[in-house]
């Protein structure tokens, strides 16, 4: 794959992913798909498969009433590409960590994609 057709790709998926539209980022992943989330540098989800991918999705978006990832900065080499993320999301309900519906979270990080036969196979998102 050629670097634009990597940047394409994540872009599309940032674009489903702002839009709540799980279907529209389920058909650029890979079957095998692994997804991991780390915070403060703890590992707090993974993920290996397209339907847990799937079902993490679609559970994700009903926490959130509204959420915008903003690409800042791209680095792609080859079949990988490191993404300087900006992310704010308003809650839609109430989380057991207390914050509430209606709260704002800001968060800056960076997400890792590795692509695979033209697809998303892994994504590691950092804040």
């Amino acid at each position: 794959m050629t670097n634009e057709e990597v940047k394409g790709i994540i872009e599309n998926y940032v674009q489903a992913y702002n839009s709540f539209d799980v279907e529209g980022i389920v058909k650029l992943l890979h079957t095998d798909i692994v997804f991991r989330n780390y915070s403060n540098g703890e590992l707090d989800t993974e993920t290996k498969g397209i339907e847990a991918f799937r079902e993490l999705a679609e559970k994700s978006a009903k926490i959130f009433s509204s959420r915008r990832q903003t690409i800042l900065a791209f680095i792609v080499m080859d079949d990988k590409a490191e993404v300087q993320i900006d992310y704010e999301g308003t809650l839609a309900i109430d989380l057991p960590n207390g914050l509430k519906a209606g709260d704002t979270l800001q968060l800056k990080g960076k997400s890792l994609f590795m692509m695979k036969e033209g697809k998303v196979s892994l994504i590691e998102d950092y804040s």
